[in-house]
């Protein structure tokens, strides 16, 4: 018997509909029933208080200090994925003391997440301070827009040529939520044609930065700086200008889909002796993106970086350098980290030597030189 073509249309909406709320129905099976309050206050407060500021060691048994998820400093800084990896697998995964538990097998990852973001909440000045996820990999030349408490040791190594071997000691202070305090220390070795081998301190450097625009949503974040250089160096030994100097510039950070990050930065070198060291402008490009082994191990972050400057007097030209490097976390939470590569001159090849550049990292923040390193 034929069927009747009026049913047809049912059959239609049957086929179309019953797909749809089947998948829909799936999808909500994933979804956690609490809210993320709910899931912070069974899961977390009884170690770290409903309010965020952590039980007393009365309450809690043992005598390790919590942290205060109201101090924004604290709570703003690290970007989700690291506090994933804590709360899923325990505080050995970033060598953090073992009486904080995993959660691997109470909570989902989605329920962790939900329960970060109520840890967020606490802050009481969240969009005043950056969120960690912008503080991008930093590159051996491109200064980065996210406020720092950092103290790197940078050294560039000549592989042709003159040789020299030029380092900077860099402290950072954070100041606030936006806020940037920095001191230079550069010194080095090199060798001079009338002196053989000499070595001293260069021109100190003192620089302010203030981040003047940041979004989590967007990816992006948006810094002013001024750095100023004293000419504590001797310029007859090359290590130093021998006028003072300011660089005021500004830095930029995107995060770009599948890890990736773009930097760039823009500013000139003002001198107040002209006629001895010209001013210049300056611009830097930074491509790079972030490897992480089995997503909670060693992170990699390989990137290029595109440096141009031109001094402003007559005749000058243009300098292009391209400088390939690899950043590597080094302690287990991820506090150290080395950066090396490659200056490469693309202009002026004659007159400017490719350079070797490598920096060690320390972020204190995160605990002292020697800790952090094993669970």
């Amino acid at each position: 018997m034929r069927r009747s073509k009026s049913l047809d249309p049912l059959f239609l909406l049957f086929f179309l509909v019953v797909p749809v709320l089947f998948g829909a129905g799936l999808a909500a099976e994933g979804r956690s029933s609490r809210s993320p309050a709910e899931i912070y206050g069974s899961a977390c407060a009884s170690c770290h208080g409903y309010e965020g500021k952590g039980q007393p060691a009365a309450t809690v048994g043992f005598d390790i200090p919590l942290p205060d998820f109201t101090e924004c400093s604290f709570s703003t800084r690290e970007p989700d994925a690291d506090w994933l990896t804590v709360v899923r697998l325990g505080g050995p995964a970033r060598a953090f003391d073992r009486m904080m538990p995993s959660f691997d097998e109470a909570l989902t990852e989605e329920e962790i997440l939900l329960a970060l973001a109520h840890v967020r909440t606490f802050c009481p000045k969240p969009r005043s301070w950056p969120r960690g996820e912008l503080n991008l990999p930093r590159p051996l030349v491109t200064a980065k827009a996210f406020p720092e408490d950092e103290t790197v040791l940078s050294t560039a190594v000549n592989l042709v040529d003159r040789q020299a071997v030029m380092s900077k000691l860099i402290y950072e202070q954070r100041l606030g939520a936006r806020g940037q305090a920095e001191v230079i220390l550069p010194f080095g070795f090199l060798e001079t044609e009338d002196r053989g081998w000499t070595g001293g301190v260069g021109d100190l450097g003192l620089a302010t930065k203030w981040c003047l625009l940041h979004s989590l949503r967007t990816g992006s974040i948006l810094s002013v700086a001024l750095e100023t250089f004293l000419p504590t160096g001797r310029k007859d030994r090359g290590l130093g200008q021998g006028v003072t100097r300011f660089e005021p510039f500004l830095a930029f950070g995107q995060m770009l889909p599948w890890e990736g990050f773009l930097q760039l930065q823009g500013g000139a070198e003002v001198s107040t002796e002209p006629d001895r060291v010209a001013h210049e402008l300056f611009w830097r490009a930074v491509l790079g993106t972030q490897i992480s082994l089995h997503g909670t191990g060693r992170t990699f972050s390989p990137m290029v970086e595109v440096l141009g400057a031109r001094a402003l007097e007559d005749g000058a030209k243009v300098e292009w350098d391209l400088a390939p490097q690899m950043q590597v976390t080094l302690s287990t939470r991820q506090h150290v980290r080395l950066g090396a590569g490659v200056r490469l001159p693309v202009t002026d090849t004659q007159e400017r030597t490719m350079q070797f550049m490598m920096y060690l990292l320390w972020d204190w923040f995160d605990g002292s030189l020697f800790e952090g390193w094993v669970p």
